[in-house]
C-alpha cells in the first residue's frame, strides 16, 4: 500500500516550510520570511515510531485574492487537501487568529478530512502563553504548540497525526504488494483493464480521451498475489495539455510511476506505436521501473497467421531503447491474456528485485573480458578490477576500473548483454556506475 499522505497547509508565512523541513529531516523547501516563497507542492517522507508518511508542503492559502500566482497556489493547496489522508493546519502564535485562518478552517472542515491544528512559533520555554487559547475559537479541537525552528512539540504533532491513520495490518506485509502503474496515452483502455480485473465498473470508462483524471489505487488479488493497480490519466503531448485540471492529472500520473514497482505501458492496437508512446515509456525507463508493453484492443485487429509476429517485430524496433521489456497482446474488453499479463507483472518485478553475488558477477566479468578485450586508447587499455551489485530496483552494478573515460558505452552494453544472457533480468533496466581506482601496478 502507498504511504499515507499528510498535507501541511495554512496562510502564507506561518512557517509551513520550516515545519516541513524539520519533520522530513532535510532542507527541501525554501524558507524565507517573504510570503509566497513556496508555490508548488513539495513532497518528502517522514518517519515516526517505525512508520512512514509522505508530507506535502503547500504554498500559503489566500482565501480571497485576485493575484494570479496566489490563486494558482490556492489551487495547488486544494489539490493537496483533496489527496491527503490527514491535514496539518499551521497557524502562528504571534499573529493570533486572523480572518484568513477562520476561512481556511471552514474550508478544511468542508473537506471532511481529519485535521490537526498546529500553532507554530511557540518558541518560549515555560508555561503556555495566554494567547495560545485563542486558537480554540477555530473549532478544530485541541491546538498543538510547536516551534518548527527549534523542533519543540513536533513529536506531539506527529502523535496526533498518527492517531487519525489506520493501524498497519501486520497480516499483509507491504513488501508483498506489487504496485502496478498502468500508463499510456489517453483512451488506450487503462480503466477498462482495471474494471475487467475487478469484475465491476469501478472506474468511469468512455471514448472521450481524458475521462480519468486522478491516479486511482485499487487492490486486487490474482493467483494469490496482491497487486495495487494504479490507473492513471493518459499522458498526451505537452503542447496539447491546456486544461488546468489535466495538468494536475499529468502530474499525478508521473507521481504514480514514481511510487510503482512495475509499469504496464498500454498501446492501442488499432492506432499502433506513436512518438508519445515512446515518451511515456521513457518516463518509466528514467525511473528504473520494471516494464511490460501491453498491446490492448487486440480483439479489434484483423489477423492472419503472421499478424502477431510482424506486429511484435515492429514494436521491438520501435521500442529498441527498452528491448528488455516483454510484449503481450491483450484485450481488456474480452479478458484475453489478462491472467498471463499478471504472471508477467510478477515475473518482471522479481527480475527488477534480483540480487547477484559479487563472486558470480566477477566470474562473468572474467569470461567476458577474455572473450572481448576491453577498449584501449593511445596505448592505455581499460582494466576492470571487479564488479559488484550496489542496489536493486533497478539492478545497479558498480565497476571499478583504472580509467573511467576508457569505459565506452558500447562495452557497458556488451557487459550488460553478458549479464542478461546468464541471469535473464527480463523486463528491467540495468544501470552501471563506473568508479575509477588507481592502478597499483602503474600500468
Amino acid at each position: 500500500m502507498a504511504k499515507p499522505i499528510v498535507a501541511v497547509v495554512g496562510r502564507p508565512n506561518v512557517g509551513k516550510s520550516t515545519l516541513f523541513n524539520k519533520l522530513i529531516g532535510q532542507r527541501m523547501s525554501i524558507v524565507d520570511d517573504t510570503p509566497g516563497v513556496t508555490r508548488d507542492r513539495i513532497f518528502g517522507d517522514a518517519e515516526w515510531l517505525n512508520r512512514e508518511i509522505t508530507l506535502v508542503d503547500t504554498g500559503g492559502i489566500e482565501p480571497k485574492t485576485d493575484d494570479i500566482i496566489l490563486a494558482k497556489m490556492r489551487q495547488q493547496a486544494a489539490l493537496a487537501i483533496d489527496m491527503a489522508n490527514v491535514i496539518v493546519f499551521v497557524t502562528e502564535l504571534k499573529a493570533g487568529v486572523l480572518a484568513a485562518d477562520m476561512e481556511i478552517a471552514a474550508m478544511l472542515q468542508r473537506s471532511g478530512k481529519p485535521i490537526v491544528l498546529c500553532v507554530n512559533k511557540c518558541d518560549s520555554v515555560g508555561g503556555t502563553p495566554p494567547e495560545f487559547y485563542e486558537f480554540y475559537n477555530l473549532g478544530l479541537g485541541d491546538p498543538i504548540p510547536v516551534s518548527a525552528a527549534h523542533g519543540h512539540g513536533t513529536g506531539d504533532l506527529l502523535d496526533a497525526v498518527f492517531e487519525h491513520l489506520p493501524e498497519v495490518d501486520d497480516d499483509q506485509d507491504e513488501s508483498e504488494i506489487i504496485n502496478v502503474a498502468i500508463i499510456g496515452k489517453p483512451n488506450a483502455g487503462k480503466s477498462s483493464l482495471v474494471n475487467k480485473v475487478l469484475g465491476e465498473d469501478r472506474l468511469i470508462v468512455s471514448n472521450v480521451a481524458g475521462t480519468t483524471r486522478d491516479a486511482v489505487d485499487t487492490n486486487v488479488t490474482v493467483g494469490g498475489q496482491v497487486y495495487n493497480l494504479i490507473d492513471t490519466a493518459g499522458l498526451r503531448r505537452q503542447s496539447k495539455v491546456i486544461d488546468k485540471i489535466e495538468k494536475y492529472s499529468v502530474l499525478r500520473a508521473k507521481m504514480a510511476v514514481d511510487r510503482s514497482d512495475v509499469c504496464v505501458i498500454m498501446l492501442d492496437a488499432a492506432e499502433g506505436f506513436t512518438e508519445q508512446d515512446s515518451k511515456v515509456a521513457g518516463l518509466a525507463l528514467e525511473q528504473g521501473k520494471a516494464c511490460i508493453i501491453a498491446v490492448n484492443k487486440w480483439d479489434l485487429v484483423e489477423k492472419d497467421g503472421t499478424t502477431m509476429d510482424s506486429y511484435r517485430k515492429k514494436l521491438m524496433n520501435d521500442f529498441s531503447f527498452m528491448s528488455f521489456a516483454p510484449i503481450i497482446f491483450i484485450s481488456a474488453k474480452t479478458g484475453q491474456r489478462i491472467e498471463r499479463l499478471f504472471e508477467l507483472v510478477k515475473y518482471v518485478h522479481e527480475q527488477n528485485s534480483m540480487r547477484i553475488s559479487t563472486g558470480m558477477l566477477n566470474d562473468i566479468l572474467a569470461e567476458a573480458t577474455a572473450r572481448v578485450q576491453p577498449p584501449s586508447d593511445k596505448g592505455k587499455r581499460l582494466k576492470i578490477y571487479y564488479m559488484t551489485q550496489a542496489s536493486t530496483r533497478p539492478p545497479t552494478f558498480v565497476c571499478f576500473c583504472n580509467r573511467a573515460e576508457l569505459f565506452h558505452f558500447s562495452y557497458q552494453r556488451y557487459l550488460e548483454n553478458q549479464i542478461r544472457s546468464t541471469f535473464g533480468l527480463e523486463g528491467t533496466p540495468v544501470r552501471f556506475v563506473i568508479r575509477e581506482r588507481g592502478d597499483t601496478k602503474g600500468e
